[in-house]
């Protein structure tokens, strides 16, 4: 069986901003017309208001929410065992194992609902263990399996009929003493011999069989239509045929239908694994996320289970990175971040480069790929570099950058100042959100040393929301700090007009680090508020390049 093709996840960081969509979006629009191959964007977290602005604007749709990466059993290798159906014959279930090699088959419904299973086991244990000369009827075995398991020709009755009532017997007497052990509604396999198929027939036997391959005169066959007694021919001779009757009884009576152990497609590997361990059965059912049947797997199989496979965007720190992401298989990162805690099991494709942005990265990729980049796809990188840069007055923001964002406007048909103005608006407009909607907007966790902290950043054009923000948010960060169990929490509220930021804190020696990274002093009151625990920082816009290396150095001080 041919390998099936993987897709690979694009996906950004937790808490996603405009860029980390955006550059997922286009970077697997570009990977897929390099490659051929399926390539999905994905995010990791709700998108903010900014972001669907963009989206919206122009007319994508927001990428699959992805919470975890953790290994599924859709990432493993199925075994496509085909259904059968439950009244098949035993021989019949046994030569399709023999066929696809495998010992378990899944009976389902004609809708592809699991319905039980038969092994080997229980096919050898039907042959080897039976010897009750009623179960052929109390199996309810159909005429049309024991034609197919004798190969034989039906000359009178129906072979969608059941045999459903007597017992299976040989008529090795002579029709004398027949009389005394055929019973009404009997089956009776016999050789050419007139009169015990006559006696049989007048028994009410429900069914004889001819063996040999012997003719069946027209009285006989008269008779037979008159009485409802089918009757069948078979080449074998009456041993074999009484040998093989048993194998044409359906493989319903036998097969097992209660307590199955399914697993579903989504579920995780790491769940399954002690279940699996704990249970004799060779082969376990898979399920789609309907209920519907799709093939088997086995413990074997899980020895070969390979994780997702990722390309990470925007981000290369495994805190910022999407749950599960330590089972994923990571082919490639792109990013403008300082290099992080990411650890892959192979080498990648790995390229960082120090802009304001990743979409910046990406489009130049799609130049050196000779990709052309179409008007939504330039909308796209260019809504990412406006917002990472916020509009080129970030520090992080390069002339590679601006001339990259002003070129990619000019594909996209927008005035840039004009969008951006609205764009910007867009992100700002936090009515009907509530204070843990707003804090998690846009933020990431980091680790100096020992000391771990969280920040948080809201960027405005309006500086009587960015007031009225920082009163809400002043105890909700207190809260913030305790679900992360974090040593400190800081939350940015950037002025994008004026360039600056009231950065709230909370925290041990959080008042300290802020006064060390930006050489405040206690009892500088432009600056500080002590009481009501935030600072501004003129001049300070940008998480990545101003405030996080300042931290760090701060947090190495303490």
């Amino acid at each position: 069986m041919a390998e099936r093709q993987r897709k690979t996840i694009v996906i950004g960081h937790k808490n996603p901003d405009t860029d980390s969509i955006c550059s997922a979006i286009c970077y697997a629009r570009l990977k897929a017309e390099i490659t051929g191959k399926e390539y999905v964007p994905c995010r990791a977290g709700h998108i903010n208001e900014e972001t669907q602005f963009v989206l919206h604007y122009f007319g994508v749709e927001a990428p699959e929410l992805v919470s975890t990466v953790k290994t599924q059993v859709r990432d493993i290798e199925i075994r496509e065992t085909k259904g059968v159906a439950r009244n098949i014959s035993l021989k019949k279930a046994w030569n399709l194992m023999q066929d696809a090699n495998v010992v378990t088959l899944p009976a389902v419904s004609s809708s592809n609902v699991l319905e039980g299973l038969i092994t080997v086991g229980d096919i050898t244990k039907s042959y080897m263990n039976v010897y009750d000369s009623s179960i052929l009827s109390k199996a309810k075995t159909q005429y049309s399996n024991i034609l197919e398991t004798l190969e034989g020709s039906l000359i009178v009755g129906d072979a969608n009929a059941y045999f459903d009532q007597g017992k299976v017997l040989i008529a090795a007497a002579n029709p004398d003493m027949m009389e005394y052990y055929i019973s009404k509604g009997d089956l009776v396999i016999l050789g050419n011999r007139y009169e015990s198929q006559l006696c049989a027939i007048e028994m009410e036997a429900a069914c004889i069989i001819v063996c040999e391959g012997a003719a069946v005169s027209m009285t006989i066959r008269k008779l037979a239509q008159e009485r409802g007694c089918t009757v069948l021919t078979t080449p074998y001779d009456t041993y074999t045929a009484a040998r093989l009757v048993n194998q044409s009884m359906p493989i319903s009576y036998f097969m097992k239908t209660e307590n199955l152990i399914t697993f579903e497609d989504g579920d995780f590997i790491d769940d399954i694994k002690d279940v699996m361990a704990n249970k004799r059965h060779r082969d376990f059912p898979i399920l789609d996320k309907d209920g519907k049947y799709r093939g088997m797997i086995s413990r074997r199989n899980l020895l070969g289970a390979r994780g997702k496979q990722i390309v990470l965007v925007d981000h290369n720190e495994k805190n910022q990175a999407v749950d599960g992401i330590e089972n994923a298989e990571i082919l490639e990162i792109i990013d403008h971040h300082k290099l992080g805690t990411v650890e892959t099991i192979a080498p990648v494709f790995f390229r960082n480069q120090p802009l304001g942005c990743t979409a910046t990265i990406i489009y130049q990729m799609y130049n050196e790929n000779n990709v052309q980049i179409d008007k939504t796809t330039a909308g796209l990188l260019c809504s990412a570099i406006i917002s990472d840069t916020l509009l080129f007055r970030s520090p992080t923001c390069t002339e590679t950058d601006k001339t990259a964002a002003l070129a990619l406007a000019g594909e996209a048909g927008i005035n840039i100042n004009e969008y951006a103005a609205e764009m910007f608006a867009a992100g700002s407009n936090l009515k009907n959100k509530s204070d843990e909607e707003i804090f998690y907007q846009d933020f990431k966790r980091f680790t100096a040393g020992k000391v771990s902290f969280g920040v948080g950043q809201i960027s405005s054009l309006n500086v009587d929301e960015l007031e009225a923000l920082r009163e809400r948010l002043t105890p909700y960060i207190k809260e913030a700090q305790k679900q992360h169990g974090v040593d400190m929490m800081f939350f940015m509220l950037t002025n994008i007009l004026q360039e600056s930021t009231m950065l709230l804190y909370v925290g041990a020696g959080a008042r300290n680090v802020i006064g060390t990274a930006f050489h405040l002093d206690a009892e500088d009151e432009d600056h500080v508020d002590s009481k009501s625990g935030f600072v501004v920082l003129p001049g300070v816009v940008s998480r990545k390049k101003q405030l996080i290396p300042a931290i760090m150095v701060a947090c190495e001080e303490l």
